[in-house]
């Protein structure tokens, strides 16, 4: 008996990791200390001490049921974005750049080209955030997983300044809300919308003309990564006072974290349009708006909020770097929440 028998196979390990080197080339920052294949990943902080005040951002998070899809469509090159996406937006949205990200991938038997595919989407989505990819872990669990699935999860750190950090303190009534688009469903609700649809690859596979694409690629589109964007604000001189990535609760349970108490966010339903997969998804499902607005991001996957003054900088800002950006409500003072009209 050996280790392979029981179900590990240390050469396919090694052999995902040499696959995968050539992603993780792409990610590289000056910062990164040493190579791949060591205990740990070690990482310069000389540039922090040019900040008056630096402060270390964290997330961590995974892709959810999302990766159910991957598996069915039997396609891995973009689910590695969704779990870089899910921690590094939250850090932008506390005013912080992401530094470096390290993945997980636990899987019921290695595949190295499998796993290596999976890597090159973490590494694309470490391309867009400026995030280095310094480590990671693929760990085999005979017995555990069946062998042709997998689960994807990450950990990724960053920095702000203190002086820049976004905490929403100082919205007050009056100030403008701007939403983002979002590239679709992202990677949160896939539990419900695995009940809306019919798992299989061919209901994945069906064309739909409303979509102007199969289903599958309509769910599986890649979560989209808003760091550049808002730096872009920053940049062009704009104080975002608050800021909220709409991910697993949406508008209902994100948008009133970023107010302080004693402000409410009144947003328009109407003042931009909201993406076909969503009317589909509501449609198919018998979903109430409700629950829609309180599941998914809507076509939204930002909501900031500013001083009204700074409206035309910001979006001006949020087009120059790609983005479809909307003015989609304001705050007033009320009971901390939100209110869609």
């Amino acid at each position: 008996m050996d280790y392979k028998n029981a179900g590990v196979d240390i050469e396919a390990g090694y052999k995902s990791v040499e696959l995968m080197k050539e992603y993780v080339k792409r990610t590289m920052r000056e910062e990164v200390l040493g190579g791949l294949g060591g205990f740990s990943g070690a990482f310069s902080l000389k540039k922090i001490k040019e900040m008056e005040e630096p402060v270390l951002l964290s997330g961590t998070d995974g892709c959810g049921t999302k990766v159910k899809l991957a598996m069915i469509m039997d396609q891995h090159d973009t689910i590695g974005i969704d779990a870089v996406a899910m921690c590094v937006n939250d850090i932008a949205c506390a005013g912080g750049e992401p530094l470096f990200f390290l993945d997980y991938i636990a899987c019921g038997k290695n595949y190295p080209e499998k796993i290596a595919t999976i890597v090159s989407g973490v590494a694309e989505g470490c391309v867009q955030s400026d995030a280095a990819l310094i480590g990671g872990e693929t760990a085999e669990h005979p017995g555990l997983m069946p062998e042709d699935e997998y689960d994807l999860a990450g950990f990724a750190v960053g920095v702000c300044d203190q002086k820049d950090l976004i905490t929403g303190q100082n919205i007050k009534p009056g100030d403008t809300l701007i939403g983002i688009g979002s590239s679709g469903v992202h990677s949160n609700g896939f539990s419900l919308v695995r009940k809306v649809f019919e798992m299989t690859k061919e209901s994945l596979d069906t064309y739909y003309d409303e979509l102007g694409k199969t289903l599958g690629e309509a769910l599986l589109a890649p979560t989209r990564i808003y760091v550049k964007a808002l730096r872009n604000v920053k940049e062009a001189g704009v104080v975002i006072k608050g800021c909220s990535h709409i991910t697993g609760g949406g508008f209902y349970e994100n948008i009133p974290r970023m107010l302080p108490d004693g402000i409410r966010a009144v947003v328009d339903k109407n003042s931009y349009d909201v993406p076909a997969i969503f009317k589909l998804m509501a449609k198919t499902g018998n979903i109430e708006e409700q629950m829609m607005y309180n599941t998914f991001n809507m076509g939204l996957g930002m909501v900031v909020a500013i001083d009204p003054k700074d409206e035309e900088a910001t979006l001006k800002a949020l087009k120059a770097a790609g983005e479809s950006a909307y003015v989609v409500g304001h705050v007033e003072a009320g009971e901390k929440g939100v209110t869609l009209q």
